[in-house]
């Protein structure tokens, strides 16, 4: 049995990580999925949150904004809209973007879609707990 299942992660900006791992776990739809190597092949959608990896013994982070993965016996594919490392998200962005969803939320206008308001405050939360390592 191998001890390592090969992880993609892109989005339409960027590979963001490339690399043989241990373990993935995903926020998937119905709730966290772990997969290892040699899993069942699947498909699913993710939602908002974290993507936990487990590479040589250590566990990597990151902030991911929904999206998809596909997972074969010997690989999986994570294809989301925005995926980042806590280093690389810029915290006082993301506190801007929880404001500005939180002040459309709180608007009395037929004009605003609460979906994707809801949406972006969302985001903007995950990414400040990943950044302030919470």
């Amino acid at each position: 049995m191998a001890k390592t299942i090969q992880l993609d992660i892109a989005t339409p900006e960027r590979h963001v990580y490339n690399n043989e791992v241990e373990m993935v776990i995903v926020p998937a739809i119905d709730g966290d999925l772990g997969v290892l190597p040699n899993h069942a092949p699947l498909m699913t959608a993710l939602k908002v949150g974290i993507i936990r990896v487990k590479v040589d013994g250590e566990e990597k982070l990151l902030a991911s904004s929904g999206g998809f993965m596909e997972v074969k016996p010997d690989q999986v594919t994570i294809l989301s809209e925005a995926t980042e490392f806590p280093e690389e998200i810029d915290l006082e962005r993301a506190r801007e973007a929880k404001r500005r969803a939180k002040r459309r939320l709180e608007e009395d206008s037929q004009h605003i879609n609460e979906a994707r308001a809801e949406a972006a405050l969302q985001r903007a939360i995950n990414r400040i707990k990943l950044a302030k390592g919470e």
